[in-house]
């Protein structure tokens, strides 16, 4: 499923599970939908499990925003006692839509409690008590760590929620997830990895298919600890070694240090949540020559959580480090904040250098990111997806410097093999359903979904109180009727080229580009391989991107394989 079309079903307010692998665009199409709510002036809950995430996304974790806290169960006392509490009931109430990142962390047993919570504050026997529920994530990756369920010292007699001594592990497995029956939207797209080969190494893992081809391609990637690529960082499975690594390298370098201490505004309680979630430490001490890397996005000046660099200078007067990156940009890198908001309200804020030493990281602080290169020693993996989450972090195997590897690095837990099936058929279910509905009819449940909600009919409505508005599609169309760019479209816009793509691809449907006007998208290239592309659709008898990917073997781009599928619906 493309992300256009995800972020279609997610404007009608459908509960819904996004989902794909990484690099697929989860974290964006999110943050897409975020700012059409916050557009149509719709309060969301932006939650996830746990507080690295919630940075990532600017906001909570799901614990801190439920009023559940460090509890692993629940009894009637502490639902009432949560429930009658102002600031939870506020929060919760006003909400209409709430969004769970990386549920895959999240125990079976806490989404149940969240959903208890919902429907005691809301007074709605609905699942999450009325409102619309969005869980993102991807199974393959970090399961959830079980606790004791005797931590929380409830009377046994009177819990509601608890683990059996066979608990339902995964969030899909508890009767919450059941009862909001989402929507399966599962990302199809890649945007991380273009490189065939290691694609096929990822997907092996994730289909448990994982051979003896595939894991002479990773030898062909091994090193010994004398031949490692100097400023490349490195992925551990444990703290001890992270901290070891970049203590050891800082001290090697003889320079007079600085040191950039992290100041902190808002209630304790919140202000611990931002730190333990903040990939930049409280005191960050650099030196000349110090490997870094980026802890937050910033696109306009040129870095992105991620991006890696070397630290060149200090900026005179403010003693800012100036941090070359490998592009060969140079960055004074300022001050910038994490914060905690409600209802636009910020609760807490965090504020430091978006920088962290980067000769090592762990693999679970590595969740989310993007890197051109990593050295990586999973020998001492532990738990099912850990390998393939640090394996994934990098774009093409070319990035990829191993040291070692274990029994456990290229297996993914069995149970989500089985239910990975289940999702796929899902999605596919769902995308055939929602390709059939009318566009305006479309529009209008997207728009029932808004006034629902308490929301405005504005930007991205067709109409708006009777006056007409520009729809955002409308806004790219004129621009390409400038003759503009896809690359200076999004440009203009201040959008992904991806989702200008998407826009073209409606605005084709919608018959407001001609076949004519979409060929000059067409490369020369392009132009001698069309043909073959739109073969391929007609032979595999599809319309989906990636089995005619896979079946030209990675040989065009997607963004060409678009382009060949919207001249072939002409």
């Amino acid at each position: 499923m493309t992300q256009a079309r995800a972020l279609s079903i997610l404007k009608t307010g459908a509960n819904v599970f996004l989902t794909g692998e990484p690099g697929a665009g989860k974290t964006y199409t999110i943050n897409e939908y975020v700012h059409y709510l916050h557009e149509h002036d719709i309060d969301v809950a932006i939650c996830a499990s746990t507080g690295i995430a919630a940075t990532h996304i600017g906001g909570m974790t799901i614990h801190s925003w439920s009023g559940i806290g460090i509890k692993t169960s629940l009894d009637k006392y502490a639902l009432d006692k949560i429930a009658s509490s102002e600031y939870i009931s506020k929060r919760v109430n006003r909400a209409k839509v709430l969004i769970i990142d990386e549920v895959s962390m999240l125990h079976a047993n806490m989404l149940d409690m969240v959903d208890a919570v919902c429907r005691e504050v809301r007074s709605s026997s609905d699942p999450f008590g009325g409102l619309q529920v969005i869980f993102v994530g991807d199974f393959f990756q970090l399961p959830p760590v079980v606790r004791n369920t005797q931590e929380a010292g409830n009377d046994d007699n009177q819990t509601l929620f608890i683990d059996d001594e066979k608990p339902n592990l995964f969030a899909y497995q508890s009767s919450a997830w059941r009862r909001a029956t989402p929507i399966v939207c599962y990302l199809s797209e890649q945007y991380r990895q273009d490189d065939t080969e290691f694609l096929s190494i990822l997907s092996a893992i994730r289909s448990d298919s994982f051979n003896e081809t595939h894991l002479a391609h990773i030898q062909s990637r091994k090193l010994v600890r004398t031949d490692l690529p100097k400023d490349t960082p490195k992925l551990f499975s444990h703290n001890v070694d992270v901290d070891r690594v970049n203590t050891g390298e800082l001290t090697k370098i003889k320079a007079d240090q600085k040191t950039f201490e992290m100041s902190a505004t808002g209630k304790d309680i919140l202000v611990s949540i931002l730190k333990k979630g903040c990939l930049s430490p409280e005191i960050l001490t650099l030196k000349v020559g110090a490997s870094v890397m980026f802890t937050k996005n910033n696109q306009k000046d040129g870095f992105v959580n991620g991006t890696l660099g070397t630290v060149e200078g200090f900026a005179p007067g403010t003693n800012y480090p100036i941090v070359k990156t490998r592009t060969g940009r140079k960055i004074i890198v300022e001050p910038m904040d994490w914060a905690l908001e409600e209802n636009g309200k910020v609760k807490a804020q965090i504020s430091q250098i978006p920088l962290r030493l980067a000769w090592a990281i762990t693999v679970h602080k590595s969740q989310g990111m993007s890197m051109d290169a990593a050295v990586m020693d999973l020998s001492e993996v532990f738990e099912y997806g850990q390998g393939y989450v640090a394996l994934s972090r990098v774009r093409r195997l070319s990035g990829l410097h191993i040291l070692g590897w274990n029994e456990r690095t290229f297996k993914v837990h069995p149970d989500v093999l089985v239910k990975d099936e289940d999702f796929h058929i899902k999605s596919e279910e769902a995308e055939e359903a929602f390709a059939k509905i009318p566009a305006p009819e479309l529009q209008k449940m997207q728009n029932n979904f808004i006034t629902a909600s308490g929301g405005i009919l504005k930007a991205n409505t067709e109409y708006s109180l009777g006056k007409k508005k520009i729809d955002t599609k409308d806004k790219t169309l004129d621009l390409w009727n400038e003759g503009k760019t896809i690359a200076e479209i999004a440009e203009t816009r201040e959008l992904s080229e991806q989702t200008i793509f998407g826009h073209i691809e409606d605005l084709v449907t919608l018959g407001k580009i001609t076949n004519t006007e979409l060929s000059r998208l067409v490369t020369p290239k392009l132009s001698k391989s069309l043909s073959k592309i739109q073969a391929v659709f007609k032979k595999l008898d599809t319309e989906k991107l990636t089995p005619v990917f896979e079946n030209l073997g990675g040989k065009y781009s997607y963004d060409d394989i678009r382009i060949a599928r919207m001249l072939l619906n002409k």
